[in-house]
């Protein structure tokens, strides 16, 4: 069966190169890629009754304008070699751009979202944009791979991944780390920053059972100690010229903390890493 994987599209630089780097990382499987844009007019908003609905000209004229780039972008992508495992899949749609993800991602049984992390507006100050972050934090259901601009696919050489061991990891929540680092050859960092103690049994038992779901990687353990999470994650990643970070986003926890300040601010300034955010599929 087909990975299906889902990779939106605002028909920037950034977003195009989140179509390459994805051909590029799963060149060996067999996927399905859905591309989607999104088109919705600011005047579309039925929560507001002061806002007159669009007309049906001003509707046709942003739906046309959408179906023309996207058929700009299949032009652009043909003058790549033909690979006989990718299946792709053009659409654009009309809504808001987290529902029609949203909707889409439940309804196509996508496995994975792969994006880019500036959008039209190209800002080179802002290397982690607002959608990314947000796709990041609001996609529960869904692994979400960002992809920062200007980042030309290589296998990266490592995947950090840092953890606290307070949480019980479950097999399935971690399954695109272990297959990205399968497909990579990229053994796994397991990242734990130490507040001067030992750990808990408790945490000892999740540390146990994360090396046994781990156990199809490559991985190794490394430990700072008395450090501040972001400032830790940062300096181990830019110390080692890693090339990945993955982390479990656990809902107003440990990664709600990091998207809650400025880390991810931080790392988008000075980093050109890929982020993949994985969920804990008990939120």
């Amino acid at each position: 069966m087909k990975k299906r994987i889902l990779i939106p599209t605002d028909f920037s630089r950034n977003a195009y190169n989140a179509i390459k780097y994805a051909m590029e990382l799963y060149k060996k499987e067999y996927c399905e890629f859905i591309i989607l844009h999104t088109y919705y007019h600011s005047g579309c908003s039925k929560d507001n009754l002061l806002i007159p609905e669009p007309s049906e000209k001003t509707q046709k004229t942003v739906q046309e304008n959408s179906e023309k780039r996207m058929e700009k972008l299949k032009l652009q992508m043909d003058i790549y070699d033909k690979n006989d495992n990718h299946e792709f899949h053009f659409r654009s749609e009309f809504g808001p751009f987290y529902d029609v993800l949203k909707k889409t991602i439940e309804k196509e049984d996508i496995k994975l979202v792969i994006m880019g992390t500036r959008g039209e507006t190209d800002d080179s100050s802002v290397i982690l944009g607002s959608n990314a972050v947000n796709v990041m934090e609001e996609i529960r259901n869904c692994p979400v791979l960002a992809i920062p601009a200007n980042t030309m696919y290589k296998d990266p050489n490592e995947i950090v991944f840092p953890t606290s061991f307070k949480t019980h990891y479950k097999e399935k929540e971690l399954q695109t780390l272990v297959e990205i680092s399968r497909l990579t050859n990229a053994p796994i960092r397991i990242l734990h920053i130490q507040k001067g103690k030992k750990l808990t049994d408790a945490q000892e038992e999740n540390k146990a059972l994360l090396e046994r779901i781990l156990n199809a990687a490559d991985f190794t353990h490394h430990k700072l100690y008395d450090i501040d999470l972001q400032e830790g994650v940062r300096c181990f990643v830019q110390s080692r010229e890693s090339e990945m970070i993955a982390f479990v986003n656990k809902k107003h926890n440990f990664f709600g903390s990091i998207f809650s300040n400025p880390m991810v601010k931080e790392l988008g300034k000075h980093t050109t890493v890929p982020l993949l955010a994985m969920h804990d599929l008990r939120n």
